[in-house]
């Protein structure tokens, strides 16, 4: 079953589907069963979750968690969690009601301008582009008039046009650069459509001449950024960690900081814990968390080497610690207006615009990151990460509630791993 080509599974039903996924696994213990149980009992649900993607078999669940007591720019925030990393919600939640007592997160500054780009052959002289750019421009901007409209009213549009030569990949190879600004929605479709319509307008312009390669917006947003900031004073840190002062954890946490801006190794790993945060937000929020992801990660390398997305500064015996990054979401339109529990975080966040779930994003990720650096330097990661994957293998045995207090308790100060968990539970079991 597993080697035979399928035809049209698309055009089989959900039930037909799941007998076909049935098939495949026939001969193992999974119960496919599962696949219909997930499914929502909620009809209008049901059918919102069937139609977010193709040739769907079933829902996949990832808890639906808050961390509460995130403060930004004074107001407080008990912010929507998706994720399936066990102490990601924990570390940012514990990490925020930290932050909360020293003034919380301020923003320090805020852009959502966006870009999409027309990448473009002519076939006669270069001049006649370059020496012509702003006629172009102009002429195609206008000519996109009638779909800019709706936005423009809602105080977006394009802003501004210009075509570059890209010679070093083929001659007579242009790119039309185009920064948009689309308030409160992420943008995606109406980017996509400006540009493919302005796309045509060339060739027709051009007939002949200019031959479109393709349109389509980036990823990459430099100019998309928010930047969140917190300070406290170096002794109130010792708060976190009674075996160190507030000085020495100071200097543990400016070093670990400074590490991962000068190591990409390091880096990575880093802006990773970062983004633990700011993907569960957008995730429960609706958000597209893999454009994010890219455009964060080509924001870190901006410099020519990767490095972090965050910043620590100790100052006059003050601790400061700051994060800039791309963000292009939005709070309209796309999955936050389809999926139920997307709608309900975004009224959970009291309907923010898309700059304010920027800032409460940016400031999860900026929490989610000072968590991990400050249990690096001190507890270590995994005693906290352990904790809660301990919980997650006493899941999987299916175990009872006395033998998982018993086992909670003997590996309260013991190494965690699944072969060790496992044989205590045997162990227990067999008594």
């Amino acid at each position: 079953m597993t080697n035979t080509i399928v035809n049209s599974f698309s055009k089989l039903t959900i039930k037909e589907k799941q007998a076909f996924v049935a098939q495949l696994i026939s001969q193992s213990d999974i119960d496919t069963n599962w696949l219909q149980g997930f499914i929502s009992t909620n009809k209008q649900f049901a059918e919102a979750f069937t139609e977010l993607s193709e040739n769907t078999v079933s829902s996949y669940h990832l808890p639906y968690s808050i961390a509460p007591n995130v403060m930004v720019n004074g107001k407080v925030y008990h912010v929507p969690m998706v994720t399936e990393e066990s102490s990601v919600v924990a570390a940012a939640a514990a990490s925020a009601k930290f932050w909360s007592q020293h003034g919380g997160f301020t923003v320090e500054s805020i852009s959502t301008v966006k870009l999409g780009h027309v990448y473009f052959t002519w076939s006669g002289s270069s001049h006649e582009v370059t020496n012509n750019q702003k006629g172009i421009t102009d002429t195609l901007i206008d000519l996109i008039k009638p779909t800019t409209q709706s936005m423009e009213k809602r105080g977006g549009g394009v802003l501004s046009a210009s075509i570059e030569s890209l010679p070093a990949m083929q001659p007579n190879l242009f790119r039309l650069s185009v920064r948009f600004e689309t308030v409160d929605s992420m943008g995606a479709n109406f980017i996509n459509t400006c540009l493919e319509e302005m796309g045509n307008g060339l060739e027709a312009l051009f007939a002949g001449k200019a031959q479109v390669v393709m349109a389509i917006l980036s990823n990459n947003t430099p100019e998309c950024l928010v930047t969140v900031k917190a300070k406290c004073s170096v002794s109130s840190l010792a708060s976190l960690n009674h075996d160190i002062s507030g000085e020495q954890l100071a200097q543990k946490l400016k070093l670990a900081f400074d590490i991962a801006n000068a190591d990409p190794y390091r880096a990575t790993t880093h802006n990773k814990g970062i983004m633990n945060g700011i993907d569960a937000v957008l995730i429960a929020t609706g958000n597209d968390f893999r454009a994010a992801e890219a455009g964060a990660h080509t924001y870190a390398s901006s410099s020519g080497t990767y490095r972090s997305l965050s910043q620590c500064q100790l100052q006059n015996n003050t601790f400061n610690i700051s994060l800039t990054i791309p963000l292009a979401i939005g709070t309209v339109g796309g999955i936050t207006n389809i999926h139920p529990l997307a709608k309900l975080s975004v009224g959970l966040l009291g309907n923010p615009s898309a700059k304010e779930l920027m800032t409460i994003a940016a400031a999860v990720g900026l929490a989610s990151n000072f968590a991990a650096v400050k249990s690096l330097v001190t507890t270590g990661i995994q005693k906290g990460h352990m904790k809660m994957h301990l919980s997650n293998i006493l899941s999987s045995l299916a175990v009872d509630d006395k033998t998982r207090e018993a086992a909670t308790l003997h590996f309260q100060n013991r190494t965690v791993s699944y072969s060790a968990v496992k044989a205590f539970v045997e162990n227990v079991k067999g008594n």
